[in-house]
């Protein structure tokens, strides 16, 4: 019994730690799944040691052969050479013997019912002795009907039966020729009536017997194809191969691209196999591990999150996929692969900075798959940068279009420059190279859809889409105008001053305008709990024990909540209600039940939270609060509204509310300062105009 108890007290341990571990332990399994895929989209061989290109110039020192190995045969070589097979393949035609029998059994029927004994001078048996002599003579190497680009003196092979005999083309008689041939055959003759007899039954009877056997010939086509020698020659070992400085081309070009062959099916051998397939391993694995500890160490709230890490490895790998498809197809059209989408979305969905370290540690992935990878890497690198640096606010479509133009000209100018620096002209540039990159311009324009794509695939929510929540004539906001105009002035007031703190200190100012405009949905259940809403000047907690007040307050948050989730509001907007009170208290009916009993518990009259655990949240809690309690000062001054502004946030940051919050004791000062001249601005004394 003891052993048993012990046994069940060890499941439910180890079933505790794998429910406590259980976002790390998908990390680990994307991870390994991640490492695998994209060593099996690798390429199947061994990294040649030396990148060099057609008409460049070799950059390393002198190159000796390692070992011995023939040189190949260039593909225009291999393709010409085949070419010439095509060209002198002596063609297969097939011979039917029986139709001569049917033939000479049509001209015996058709003589016996045309000659009559007293029309013909000449006996019957003679004028069919004479047809049938020309008939041998015409299907001695039989009749075709086909037309054929052939020369006259071509050699073919004519089958017959189990026999094959060799003829020239000219000895086959073409159909159309048959009646010139009767014509030559009977001249020799003077015009008699049975001479006209023998032309008219013969043109009658006489057909075709010949065709080409276009499977035996295409056998023997294929044949001499497979037996081609794919090589040319044999470089012995320690021979030179190229000098410093020498240009790779010609005959150089192709015993270097041998080398790189053989030397690549040398290392991926079944002895070297384990040890490639490690040395890729632990490559791609610090690639990703690299990314896994930016996120933990910088971006702790997507780490956290297991949609989001999942959505940025999908991209990576979705990256590699294609490019390894476009390079499997033909190498050169690598470049009209966008991409520059990656960033571009992973900036839409996050952040910057975090969209070009992603960009960067794909394009490092891609070094190992693509052609002149070091041109590649710079190539896309820079062009990277220039989606980070230029697109700025996505859901403004004309930024898309000027950003993918920049894009496409960094490729022209970097291409343009490695033109230069490999050629030493201007003669070299490959112009349908040009093309490619506009194309790829043009494929970063299929971002917009592929951002709604995602959104719907993985819950999450771009800058389009907060344009869209941010339309007050939405329905849910249209709602909230209807039922609590009050509590939706006061969230357009808060919007504007949450938008210009947040440009302020470079937070996101679309994403805490529109949660600025959803943050008070919940008030939308008893709108007339809240004096922005009493318009009739009755106060609705008159009648009410301060701790039920307090608790129909507390529970805006809630009941926030779950309209937004009822209404499908994102997860982000949802945050914004979550946190905008934090753990705050509601101090107004604490101090109320405190005077009427004289004691009170705290934690009866706070927020359930939590505390705001970014910038926005964190703006957004100063300028509720701020907007909130301005409706309380009488006679306001700049100096009184500087006072109020200090007192409230102070307060908060007492509190701990922005404690976990990336926002800093100077970005805390500036939203401040907007805030103070923000209300300034909307309480500045007007001159009392005369009645």
């Amino acid at each position: 019994m003891g052993i048993f108890t012990l046994n069940i007290n060890y499941m439910k341990n180890t079933l505790s730690v794998l429910s406590r571990n259980q976002s790390l332990l998908y990390k680990g399994f994307l991870f390994i799944a991640a490492t695998f895929l994209i060593i099996y989209l690798f390429p199947k061989g061994g990294q040649f040691k030396y990148d060099f290109q057609k008409g460049k110039p070799w950059q390393y020192e002198n190159l000796y052969a390692p070992f011995s190995f023939t040189i190949k045969k260039d593909a225009a070589s291999l393709e010409a050479e085949k070419q010439q097979i095509i060209n002198n393949a002596v063609p297969y035609f097939n011979m039917d013997l029986a139709i001569v029998d049917v033939v000479s059994m049509e001209l015996s029927r058709l003589l016996n019912e045309t000659y009559v004994d007293t029309l013909f001078a000449v006996p019957k048996a003679v004028i069919q002795s004479r047809a049938e002599g020309i008939i041998d003579k015409i299907y001695n190497h039989g009749i075709v009907n086909e037309l054929y680009s052939y020369d006259a003196d071509k050699l073919v092979y004519l089958k017959t039966a189990n026999e094959i005999d060799e003829v020239t083309f000219h000895q086959i008689v073409n159909f159309e020729n048959v009646e010139t041939i009767l014509k030559a055959s009977t001249s020799l003759d003077a015009i008699s009536p049975s001479t006209v007899l023998i032309e008219k039954i013969l043109t009658r009877v006489l057909r075709p017997n010949v065709s080409l056997n276009t499977k035996l010939t295409q056998a023997a086509i294929d044949d001499e194809i497979n037996a081609m020698n794919p090589n040319r020659g044999i470089i012995e070992k320690s021979g030179r191969i190229i000098a410093k400085g020498e240009v790779v081309e010609g005959d150089t070009y192709q015993i270097l691209d041998s080398l790189k062959a053989e030397y690549q099916s040398q290392v991926w051998t079944k002895s070297n196999y384990l040890w490639l397939l490690v040395g890729y391993a632990l490559l791609v694995m610090l690639v990703l591990l690299m990314l896994f500890l930016f996120l933990k160490k910088y971006r702790p709230e997507i780490y956290n999150n297991n949609t989001k890490v999942t959505f940025i490895f999908f991209n990576v790998l979705l990256m590699v996929l294609l490019t390894t498809i476009v390079v499997k197809l033909d190498a050169k059209y690598v470049y009209v692969v966008p991409l520059c989408i990656l960033p571009l979305i992973i900036k839409a969905f996050f952040d910057p900075r975090l969209g070009l370290f992603v960009h960067v540690l794909t394009v490092l992935l891609l070094g190992f798959i693509v052609p002149n990878s070091f041109e590649y890497l710079f190539l896309q690198i820079i062009a990277g940068i220039v989606t980070i640096l230029t697109v700025s606010e996505l859901y403004k479509r004309a930024n898309l279009f000027i950003s993918v133009g920049q894009i496409t000209l960094i490729y022209i100018i970097g291409y343009f420059a490695f033109v230069l620096i490999q050629e030493g002209n201007i003669y070299g540039f490959e112009w349908e190279i040009f093309g490619y990159f506009v194309l790829c311009g043009l494929a970063t324009l299929f971002a917009h859809p592929l951002i709604y794509f995602y959104e719907k695939l993985f819950g999450l929510v771009s800058d389009v889409s907060l344009l869209e929540l941010s339309d007050t004539n939405s329905k849910l906001l249209k709602e909230l105008s209807n039922k609590a105009p009050g509590t939706f002035h006061h969230s357009l007031n808060v919007a504007n001053l949450a938008e210009a703190a947040a440009q302020e200190i470079g937070a996101n100012s679309m994403l805490v305008r529109v949660g600025a405009l959803y943050h008070d949905i919940g008030k939308m259940a008893s709108p007339t709990y809240f004096t922005e809403n009493q318009l009739s000047g009755v106060n609705s907690h008159d009648e009410l024990d301060p701790k039920e007040s307090a608790n129909i307050i507390i529970n805006h948050v809630i009941d926030g909540i779950e309209i937004a989730r009822k209404n499908k509001l994102p997860d982000r907007i949802i945050d914004f209600i979550r946190t905008h009170h934090g753990t705050s208290m509601v101090y107004y009916f604490y101090k109320k039940q405190m005077d009427r009993q004289g004691a009170a518990n705290p934690e009866d009259f706070k927020y359930p939270g939590p505390i705001p655990f970014s910038k926005e949240t964190a703006i957004l809690m100063m300028a509720d609060s701020v907007e909130a309690a301005s409706k309380s000062l009488k006679d306001p001054t700049s100096t009184k509204i500087d006072a109020f502004v200090e007192k409230i946030i102070d307060g908060q940051m007492e509190q701990g509310q922005f404690l976990n919050a990336n926002v800093t004791f100077k970005d805390i000062q500036l939203i401040k300062k907007v805030l103070k001249k923000k209300l300034n601005n909307i309480y500045h004394l007007r001159v009392e105009y005369p009645e």
